[in-house]
């Protein structure tokens, strides 16, 4: 059954000429150099420190290391943060 759900999401997908995150249900992580990132479709901050964040995610976690980070903004189901960023994970 979950095969059949990814072809028919895949062949949707295709048809209707969507993107990939929109139809997975994916973070969208778009970054500047080693200082901005900004992160689409999550589900809620879980942990946030000058050095971790920590994301949920529909399947998972994504977790962004550095240090000096600040959350300059915070929506729904978007956030932006600055700061030296080192290192990004997903993890399930």
């Amino acid at each position: 059954m979950n095969r059949l759900k990814r072809k028919l999401r895949k062949m949707t997908a295709d048809i209707l000429d969507l993107p990939q995150d929109v139809v997975y249900d994916l973070p969208r992580l778009t970054m500047i150099g080693d200082r901005q990132l900004y992160i689409e479709n999550h589900r809620g901050v879980i942990h946030f420190s000058s050095e971790q964040l920590r994301l949920a995610l529909s399947k998972g976690e994504l977790e962004v290391t550095g240090s000096s980070l600040v959350i300059r903004t915070i929506w729904t189901e978007e956030v932006f943060i600055e700061g030296q960023i080192t290192g990004i994970a997903l993890r399930e």
